[in-house]
């Protein structure tokens, strides 16, 4: 099967999300953020076996959202800005799309309250007489004395 470059694309920014969907990654991101960090000291603060910790870098690099250098026998990783670039342009136009639709609601909204002022409705509820048959019935009575009790 061929692949197109939108498919391309599309499996790209979905292994994005997919990699940010989970919080000990996007703590991984963020710790990434001061610079280059090694393995261990990644691993260090999230309390996790290696291997485990190993997997989550892996879906990271896998999604191009972290590069690997080794120097000698540590392994240092590093933020790669590309694919998480490539997110928010996605998400750029799904906000202008968003924030159209909000503001055209703001305007409705602020229309329908000079139309319909909420103090005109309070003293439209206010106004009106009771249409309930009468008073409240009095409330039940407790239950009297304990009653006996078994021995065992």
């Amino acid at each position: 099967m061929v692949k197109y470059k939108d498919d391309i694309e599309e499996e790209a920014l979905n292994a994005v999300f997919a990699a940010l969907a989970d919080p000990t990654r996007r703590k991984v991101l963020q710790d990434l953020e001061r610079g280059h960090l090694s393995v261990g000291e990644l691993a260090q603060p999230h309390g996790m076996s290696l291997p485990g910790f190993m997997k989550h870098l892996r879906v990271l690099e896998d999604a191009g959202l972290v590069t690997r250098a080794k120097d000698g026998r540590v392994v240092n990783l590093a933020l790669a800005p590309e694919p998480m670039q490539e997110a928010a342009m996605w998400l750029s136009r799904y906000e202008k799309f968003w924030s159209a639709r909000l503001d055209a609601l703001g305007r409705y909204l602020y229309h329908q309250e000079e139309l319909n002022p909420p103090w005109k409705e309070a003293q439209r509820k206010t106004s009106r007489p009771s249409t309930s048959p009468g008073t409240t019935p009095p409330a039940a009575k407790k239950s009297g004395a304990r009653g006996p009790t078994r021995k065992r």
